[in-house]
């Protein structure tokens, strides 16, 4: 008597890191070249987004339209909300564009098990959003404390998923995955600057520049009163975003080496990407490529999970 073999669920966790998470795009055509297709993907911030874009069957537009994105392109969406808003970033205008050019769904609607990770602000809780509009649950994930402001969801602030479940390998596994492909992009980002000077602490990118000059112009004045050397070229201490994303990185880093600890990825990928800034969005070939190499240096591993 024959008996049918078990296919195992494959779960693909696509972690937090800003601009990096281009990189998850690589990851995913990939696998696909491979014949690994996930059934149950799971994101936190960026990781929501192209995990999103993947469920809704929107990615190769997604990949399209990051590889067209210049500096400049960028800085189009940064529309700031001013101190009322808990952030500099508002974030509805890059949602638009998402509705507009990529239309919206429910996740309960889709034909694979998608969820997001948030925090739940007032509490510090972990949130799964498991259904509601994906463009939605996907701002409430990448709500970046500092920089995006934060969601209010079912009368619950939301802010970035990063900061309680960097890499969601536990939500896959409750969503019932039997193996998990894990993609940790901030692996190699803590002591960057100590251990290269790739970017010198001193240099801001074009958009971060942008973003905190178009502060600036907004509160007038007041800026001037509050941040009289901040436009200063010659600075020997870090800059704001700096100071923001080193901090991220390191907490980040720590929370997802204790989580991963207790329950650890059947795979982990960890690109190399501690070269690309916080809001490099306009490097997304180099995350995308990185991202690639980092599937195919494990690729005999990859194919003995799903042949296991």
């Amino acid at each position: 008597m024959k008996t049918h073999k078990h296919k195992a669920k494959i779960g693909l966790a696509l972690g937090s890191g800003s601009a990096r998470g281009w990189s998850h795009i690589g990851v995913i055509k990939a696998l696909h070249s491979l014949g690994i297709e996930p059934d149950i993907i799971c994101g936190t911030s960026i990781g929501s987004l192209v995990g999103g874009m993947y469920v809704t069957g929107n990615l190769d537009t997604l990949h399209k339209w990051i590889l067209s994105l210049d500096r400049r392109e960028i800085i189009k969406y940064l529309d700031i909300s001013l101190l009322t808003g808990g952030g500099f970033v508002e974030g509805k205008s890059i949602i638009n564009f998402f509705h507009q050019h990529m239309g919206d769904q429910n996740i309960e609607d889709l034909h694979k098990t998608y969820a997001c990770v948030a925090t739940n602000l007032d509490t510090g809780r972990e949130v799964w959003i498991q259904s509601g509009s994906v463009l939605e649950s996907i701002r409430a994930s990448m709500a970046l404390p500092g920089l995006f402001t934060p969601v209010n969801k079912d009368n619950t602030w939301l802010v970035d998923g990063g900061i309680v479940n960097p890499v969601p390998v536990s939500v896959c596994r409750a969503l019932g995955a039997d193996k998990v492909i894990a993609v940790n992009l901030n692996g190699d980002i803590v002591g960057k600057h100590a251990r290269e000077n790739i970017h010198p602490i001193e240099q801001s990118s074009l958009a971060e520049q942008t973003l905190i000059s178009r502060f600036a112009d907004k509160v007038k004045g007041k800026a001037n009163h509050y941040f009289p050397d901040l436009f200063e070229e010659e600075i020997n201490s870090p800059g704001l975003f700096d100071v923001m994303a080193s901090s991220i990185n390191i907490m980040q880093d720590r929370i997802t080496r204790s989580r991963m600890a207790g329950d650890p990825p059947d795979i982990l990928l960890s690109p190399k990407l501690s070269s690309i800034g916080l809001m490099e969005f306009d490097r997304a070939a180099e995350a995308i490529e990185v991202g690639e190499k980092a599937v195919f240096q494990v690729e005999h591993y990859l194919l003995d999970l799903i042949n296991d």
